[in-house]
Formats: structure tokens, sequence, C-alpha cells
């Protein structure tokens, strides 16, 4: 990922961006001024983006130290110090947001659904923790427990982000779906944690067929082979999901401000809309095969 395609986007970008930001969000008290600084709002959003696609950083500010102020100072020569960048943060929030709206992929018509968890503490640490009280909650995944954040994505067979929604633990997975994936069509493939009669139906007025695996105690479903391959290859989207936790780094448990931490994770995810290697199908010569015909028949 070069840091000057980066950056050219990033202001092409902010130069039309012309929304406010909601005075809802938790900018900090509104008696304080706001100072101008001598690093702009597309600069901070390319430090932000760039660390998250760092392989050797595993913390923002020791990324800032050395690489911003030191190898990149011919790049940001005006770049403030460390605790100057923490209180500028919050400001590019909302720009960010709707550039991850911008880096949307293509609809192809094979779309896949998950939700992941966003552990904000231990779970021995529940009762102490105070950075997100009133925000995150307890919940449970295929893992067991944690508190903290989902992260509900849809994908497409290319792993462009489709859709993407956060919410508090405790929030069901399959009430995010309608909203998700409005604009989409064909097929949704998700897990069992997705099975409903009622979701099957409204995704079917929005023109989507929600496919997805059976629990143990249900009557076997009659699937096409298309459908069972695809369904197969739902482990896409898990591949995406340990990505943006372990490349992309949108998940610890150190952060100190929920607007911060909030600013982090939409830059994760900008960060994985510009890797250049992103997780992709894998097909067998006999899959292969298979999927031609159908694509010849439904041609035809």
């Amino acid at each position: 990922m070069d840091l000057t395609t980066v950056y050219c986007d990033l202001d092409d970008f902010y130069c039309n961006f012309s929304l406010e930001t909601p005075h809802d969000l938790l900018l900090g008290p509104r008696h304080l001024r706001q100072r101008c600084t001598s690093l702009s709002p597309s600069e901070l959003m390319t430090i932000l983006v760039m660390f998250h696609q760092s392989q050797g950083y595993r913390n923002f500010k020791g990324y800032y130290t050395e690489q911003v102020l030191g190898r990149w100072r011919r790049e940001f020569p005006d770049a403030p110090s460390y605790t100057r960048v923490i209180q500028l943060l919050p400001r590019v929030l909302w720009p960010l947001v709707h550039y991850l709206g911008s880096r949307r992929g293509e609809v192809s018509g094979i779309s896949f659904v998950d939700s992941t968890p966003l552990k904000v503490s231990h779970n021995a640490r529940i009762h102490s923790h105070k950075v997100f009280r009133g925000l995150a909650q307890r919940g449970k995944s295929s893992t067991g427990w944690f508190f903290g954040f989902k992260l509900h994505l849809i994908i497409n067979d290319r792993s462009e982000l489709l859709g993407v929604r956060l919410t508090p633990g405790n929030v069901d997975d399959r009430s995010l779906v309608p909203e998700m994936a409005k604009g989409l069509f064909g097929k949704l493939f998700g897990d069992r944690g997705y099975i409903s009669q009622a979701l099957r139906h409204t995704l079917q007025q929005q023109g989507v067929e929600l496919i997805t695996k059976l629990r143990k105690n249900m009557k076997p479903k009659l699937l096409n082979l298309i459908d069972k391959i695809l369904l197969r290859k739902r482990a896409l989207i898990e591949t995406v999901n340990d990505q943006l936790k372990n490349v992309c780094q949108i998940e610890h448990s150190r952060h100190r401000s929920p607007i911060n931490a909030f600013v982090h994770l939409i830059a994760g995810l900008v960060a994985f809309t510009w890797q250049e290697k992103r997780p992709a199908l894998s097909w067998t010569a006999e899959e292969q095969e298979i999927l031609n015909a159908h694509k010849q028949l439904v041609c035809a």
C-alpha cells in the first residue's frame, strides 16, 4: 500500500466532503475551542490508515513516534506531538465513516454474512472496566462469552465490504441483516446463527435468497449443487474477520477513549479495503467445471 496513493485518494475525498459532524458525537466538552492544527485531516486519516496496515507495530504510539516523527519526517514536516494527535482523532471520525462508505465493493450476486466479537476487556475484569461502560455489553459467540461489541459484515465473493455495522455484544445477529442487505441481489450465505423463517421471508421480498447450514435437529433440505459448493466457501468471511483482527488490528483492550477506539476501528476497515491481496475463493477443477456449467445455464 503506497503512502502517496492513499493520501491523494483521501485528500480528493475530503476536498469534496461537506457534511457537518453530528452534534451528538462524543467530541468532548462544548466549551473547548477547536484550535487549528498544522496536520490536515487528510494527513491524519492517511497516518491512521497506514498504521492499520503496518506489520511491525502493535500500538499507535510506537508507530507514530518512530515511523511518522522519525522515518516520515519529510512527508509530514509539521506533524505535532503524539499527545496532540490523540486530541485530534475525534475530528476525523465522521469523514472516515463516509470514506469507508465510498469504498463499498461491487454487488456480484454472491454474498456472505457473519459477525465477529470485538472484546474490550477480559471477562474477569468486566466489573472494573470503565472506558466502555454503558456502551459495551456481554455477548456470546461460538467461542464463549465475551464483553464488548459485535462487528457485523457482508462481503462479496472477492472479499470486498458490502455492509458494516457495529453493535453491543448482546444484539441478535439476525436483526441487522435486512438493513445491511439493502441493494443486494442473488444469494446470501450465512452460518446457523442466521436461521429464521421471518428473516428468510423478509430477504426474499428484497430480492435476496438466504442460504444457511442446518442444525442437527432440523430436517434435511434439498439444495442445488452450486449452492452446496458456495455454502462450503462461507469460510471466506471468517478469513476476512481473522485478517481484520490480526493484520488490521481492529481489536484490542488498551483503548482509553471510546471515540478514539471507534476512529481506529473505522481506519482498520478502510485499511482492509486498500489491502492489495485479500482472501479470495479457491476452486477445485471439478468445482470450476460445475460453476462454468451453471453460468452457461443462467445465461441461456
